[in-house]
């Protein structure tokens, strides 16, 4: 069962095929070029039901993000097979970034991740173009890692505090 998290504005609930127009829309646009996009309605859908399929094979995954009962991202856990290590990633989706939402869901999904999960470690992986995503990752607390390994060459890996770091 996955778990349901609130923030002070948010509610992080597992992906539903109801979400599924805003995510196809998300990766046909441009905003996407960073997160593997754009791409075409079958490879979105494909990648769609990769989302819901990693909370099976994992116990953990991305979390729709709501606000106000309408889907305004994805963030949450990431690992896939070729995956050096465990990631905490985020979309949100067009006219929604800007706002801080990012931030406090990943918050609340590294506290999960460190607690409830038992990781004790977390990177996030991010495009070395995307300056938007970079930012937020050091908001996070987090740091370049240059000796990690990263699932390609545009990747930067980026180190979360750790869960003591993040508890004080």
């Amino acid at each position: 069962m996955i778990p349901v998290l609130h923030t002070a504005r948010l509610t992080l609930r597992g992906p539903e095929a109801r979400d599924y127009p805003a995510f196809r829309d998300f990766f046909a646009s441009d905003r996407s070029i960073h997160t593997g996009g754009p791409k075409d309605p079958k490879s979105a859908w494909i990648l769609f039901a990769a989302e819901i399929g990693h909370w099976h094979l994992h116990g953990f995954g991305m979390w729709t993000v709501e606000r106000d009962g309408a889907p305004i991202g994805l963030v949450g856990c990431w690992y896939p097979d070729e995956w050096p290590e465990r990631e905490i990633g985020w979309l949100i989706w067009d006219g929604f970034e800007g706002k801080g939402y990012a931030y406090e869901a990943a918050q609340a999904v590294r506290i999960q991740c460190y607690g409830p999960f038992g990781w004790d470690t977390a990177v996030s992986y991010i495009h070395r173009d995307n300056t938007r995503s970079i930012a937020l990752a050091e908001r996070l607390g987090c740091t370049r890692d240059e000796a990690a390994a990263h699932p390609n060459p545009d990747a930067l890996v980026f180190r979360h505090p750790g869960p003591q770091e993040v508890a004080a």
